[in-house]
């Protein structure tokens, strides 16, 4: 079994045993959310579902969304430029790299943050519950485009 399958598998658990039904749209959403490393726009999963699901609303995508939110089943990065971003595979805050040119969001390995939010918290006193960290540059498929 992949890891999204493993992934999709543990949504799918902890959503029926919360009492939500799993329609086949519903189904169709957290399997993509899930499979998918290129953490889609709300918009992006409703375009790519249509074929499938022709009479499927956005809105439908929506009510998705805020069930695995309500749940902590998704990462939800929030743009004051661009689209919200959902990410279902890591669902609980991590580094990411987006770029600049393309917005492609990556997921990079990020050894020792455990100990950086622990030094944090320990020189700040806070009790850190989450955090937010993006780097932002270029991706490789963009810098590799011939310049102007």
């Amino acid at each position: 079994m992949s890891q999204g399958q493993d992934r999709l598998e543990a949504i799918l658990g902890r959503l029926r045993g919360h009492g939500h039904r799993i329609s086949p749209q519903r189904l169709a959403i957290l399997r993509l959310l899930a499979e998918t490393p290129d953490h889609p726009t709300a918009e992006d999963l409703h375009r790519r579902l249509l074929p499938e699901f022709p009479d499927m609303s956005l809105a439908t995508v929506y009510k998705a969304i805020a069930v695995l939110k309500k749940h902590g089943e998704i990462l939800e990065l929030q743009f004051s430029d661009r689209d919200n971003r959902y990410d279902a595979r890591f669902p609980t805050p991590h580094p990411h790299c987006v770029c600049l040119a393309c917005g492609a969001i990556a997921d990079p390995p990020a050894p020792g943050l455990a100990a950086v939010t622990e030094a944090l918290a320990a020189a700040s006193g806070y009790a850190i519950t989450s955090h937010r960290l993006d780097f932002y540059g270029l991706c490789p498929a963009c810098r590799a485009k011939p310049g102007p």
